[in-house]
């Protein structure tokens, strides 16, 4: 037997570009361009500072610790050295111009060659000075160390500024973009059809206006300047490296197509993965937002094992899935480590050599080492943020298929919307049909017509269409054919807004708010303060909810709690007819449903659709025939069509579908 795809299983999106991906955000960075620009200029300050730390190393060992080595004349022989490198002799010079270098000169003659203005002498012979001469020879190599140090940590502290001002502007703007996102994407949802929330459970879309927008602000935040930052330091490096020994630059650079292959390998499979995990968490949200809602039910019929063992796969799922995440990132990263171990084996090996045979300085060998173990750190911290990227750009896959979503009710174009009639004379349907699933028809040939102030009731077995009939009066949908007039207008050449504005709809099962009872019956913008308190009783009184509200502990101010649970089906529906009634609409539609609640609420009930009833046009769908009898007209409905029509008296003397009704019902 075929099954039906479950609800909660998504769309296959398929693969998308991930330039594509970030084309369609840029919109929304495009108004705090200025500020990611100066948090651009900022992370390139902060590399340039970064960069310059260990070069700084590099001039302190080579101009003050261990001077460049010279070709000088032999203590010995005065003649200069023009041997092979393992003959040369390592010398340090000095000014005789200083009176401390003259001094010391002076004591020790036999130890330097002086070639005036300047004396040296070997680091052999320079160990044979007592530290206290050696202090006085070097004073001048002291101040440069302390300079450099001084330098090294103003570079730091300057550092520390330009990161910290990046980092404040770019949560500023990543903060704003994922607000504007988030509100784009609520007045998007808000905006689609009935059909759309059919088809996608309440859990999905949580997860895309709260876990999918967080992940995005991680990406921009973590991600987007830090990887901007690590590749302008790779570039700086390169850049540096190759000026200070190009020869040396392309020993250590001979491992990096390893590196880059094993990130383009990284790259492919921890997409999967990662659009996999937010696929599952949507699933997991959905079915567990499910359960909540219906854990009444799922513990009266002993449904919680089979319920628990459907959430039980989709957590396999995503636990697989996240394994598979963590896998390719667990090799990834000791191959990283190992490309970093090869580099600096290149560069102690190559470099080392350079040193003996003189060709570079142990400067040069010290800024090398530092500027590869940096340059593997972009290369580990581009790996880490691609795991957020990756993770980032699945859910704004997810994110953009839902503003992409055209699933909504057309509306006239602006201007070309006619205003709803100031006085609703008619409304009639004519020829309507209409089916949720092409094919599968609940509405067939569907044609009444009703005058302002009467009352029409619609009866008929569960599933004969009553419900989908009142949809698509108030535009939930529009009919696959045919057309519903008001005033011989078509309602779709009015705004969908204005029309729903002009009616209320209290349903079977009223849906209230979190938050006040006067939050629930008087529309938010609404300063019930400035309302004459007569009206206001006058409404209460008319909806039979007064002595309702007077026995709550804070009357009117009363918070409910989700979907007004404290409050019994009866007291809900009153409160709901007390909405209505605020709303003062010209057409009302009342889903009666009063087989579970006591004859006491039920009379209330009766009494409160009666005023609320009072000069307006109304449609009843009656569950319970009594109800019906109050109706100028019955529609009588079966499998999606009218097969009777007309008052009750009538259709009892016909002695068809309706009396057998009756009749059963009695």
């Amino acid at each position: 037997m075929n099954q039906k795809k479950d609800i909660f299983a998504e769309k296959d999106i398929g693969k998308s570009a991930d330039y594509k991906l970030i084309g369609k955000l840029a919109p929304f960075a495009s108004p705090y361009r200025l500020i990611m620009l100066l948090s651009l200029l900022l992370i390139l300050a902060a590399t340039v500072f970064e960069l310059a730390a260990p070069y700084i190393t590099k001039e302190a060992i080579d101009r003050y610790i261990v001077p460049v080595q010279t070709d000088a004349p032999t203590p010995s022989t005065g003649i200069p050295d023009a041997g092979p490198a393992r003959d040369r002799v390592r010398q340090l010079t000095f000014s005789l111009e200083e009176n401390h270098v003259q001094a010391v000169v002076e004591r020790y003659p036999r130890l330097f060659a002086i070639d005036y203005p300047e004396a040296r002498i070997s680091y052999e012979d320079l160990q044979q000075l007592p530290s206290e001469d050696i202090a006085r020879l070097r004073q001048s190599d002291m101040k440069g160390v302390g300079m450099a140090a001084l330098l090294l940590l103003m570079v730091v502290f300057f550092n520390f500024l330009t990161t910290f001002a990046q980092v404040r502007l770019m949560e500023y703007a990543a903060q704003k973009i994922m607000h504007d996102i988030r509100l784009k994407l609520f007045s998007h949802i808000q905006g689609l059809s009935i059909h759309f929330f059919n088809k996608n459970p309440v859990g999905r879309l949580v997860t895309r206006v709260t876990n999918d927008i967080a992940n995005m602000h991680e990406m921009l935040t973590s991600v987007v300047i830090f990887v901007i930052k690590d590749l302008f330091l790779i570039f700086g490096i390169t850049v540096v490296l190759f000026i200070i020994d190009w020869k040396l630059a392309i020993a250590v650079y001979a491992v990096f197509p390893a590196v880059f292959y094993a990130a383009w390998r990284f790259a492919g499979t921890a997409r999967e993965a990662y659009r996999t995990l937010r696929i599952k968490i949507a699933e997991i949200n959905s079915r567990f937002s499910e359960t909540i809602g219906g854990i009444h039910i799922l513990q009266l019929f002993n449904q919680l094992r089979n319920n628990y063992q459907a959430f039980a796969k989709i957590n396999r799922e995503h636990y697989r899935a996240g394994m598979r995440q963590v896998t390719v990132f667990a090799l990834f990263m000791p191959v990283i480590e190992m490309m970093s171990s090869v580099a600096l084996a290149v560069v102690i090996f190559y470099g080392g050599a350079r040193i003996i045979d003189g060709r570079i300085s142990l400067g040069e060998l010290v800024v090398f080492i530092s500027y590869v173990r940096m340059f593997f750190r972009p290369i580990r911290d581009i790996a880490e943020k691609y795991n957020i990227t990756q993770n980032a750009l699945s859910s704004a896959e997810r994110i953009l298929l839902i503003l992409d979503e055209k699933d909504r009710l057309p509306e006239p174009a602006p201007g070309a919307a006619l205003p709803v009639p100031r006085r609703i004379q008619s409304l009639r349907v004519k020829d309507v049909r209409f089916s949720y699933t092409p094919g599968e028809p609940v509405l067939q040939d569907v044609s009444f017509e009703m005058n302002a102030g009467s009352t029409l009731a619609v009866v008929g077995p569960t599933g004969a269409g009553k419900t989908s009939l009142i949809s698509l009066l108030v535009r939930f949908y529009d009919p696959d054919a045919g057309t519903i007039q008001i005033n011989d207008t078509d309602i779709r050449r009015f705004n969908s807004n204005e029309l729903r504005a002009r009616m209320a709809i209290v349903a079977q099962d009223p849906f209230l708010f979190s938050g006040s009872i006067q939050s629930n019956i008087f529309p938010p913008g609404t300063n019930v303060s400035n309302m004459d308190n007569r009206q206001v009783e006058r409404i209460l009184d008319q909806a039979q909810c007064k002595k309702i509200i007077d026995r709550l502990p804070e009357g009117l101010n009363t918070n409910l709690n989700e979907r007004g649970d404290m409050l019994s089906s009866g007291q809900r529906q009153l409160i709901s007819i007390a909405r209505a009634l605020a709303a003062d609409p010209e057409i009302i539609i009342f889903d009666e449903a009063t087989s579970y609640v006591d004859s006491e609420t039920e009379a209330s009930i009766q009494t409160a659709l009666l005023n609320l009833m009072a000069e307006r046009t109304a449609i009843i769908i009656a569950h319970r025939l009594s109800t019906a009898k109050i109706a100028d007209c019955i529609l009588v409905m079966y499998n999606g069509k009218i097969i009777e029509s007309g008052t009750h008296g009538e259709l009892m003397r016909k002695r068809g579908f309706y009396y057998r009704l009756v009749n059963a019902e009695a």
